[in-house]
């Protein structure tokens, strides 16, 4: 069972991916990162994603229903595009408080959005924090 460090490396490896991330969406910090980061600072990337992640995990978004302190985000992941790149955020599941997702950025000409959605399923699955 990978960790954080491992994770993050092997998402790297999927075509056109350029960066990727571990945030906590309660204080918006980045937990771990690799590659370039989405204007240059990862920490940024970290409180901004945070927001986005937080807003719909916390408050039921998109009809999903909210988290509460004993519950999960009922939404497994984010998919913001723009004209160049897509940003994934995946939420992982975790035996205490799941309050933290993977981010991957990825180049919208190299990158499969399809395989890149399964890949960070695969890796939330398999990630061991702690």
């Amino acid at each position: 069972m990978p960790g954080i460090d491992e994770s993050l490396v092997e998402a790297m490896r999927l075509p056109g991916v350029r960066g990727a991330s571990l945030v906590d969406w309660i204080s918006g910090l980045a937990l771990g990162a690799v590659g370039d980061a989405p204007g240059g600072d990862w920490e940024a990337t970290a409180a901004e994603t945070a927001e986005l992640a937080r807003h719909v995990a916390e408050h039921g978004s998109l009809g999903a229903g909210g988290a509460g302190p004993d519950k999960e985000p009922a939404v497994e992941d984010l998919i913001a595009t723009t004209a160049d790149f897509y940003h994934l955020l995946r939420f992982v599941s975790t035996p205490f408080d799941s309050t933290v997702f993977l981010h991957l950025w990825l180049d919208r000409g190299d990158g499969n959005l399809a395989l890149a959605r399964i890949r960070l399923a695969e890796m939330a699955d398999r990630l061991v924090l702690g």
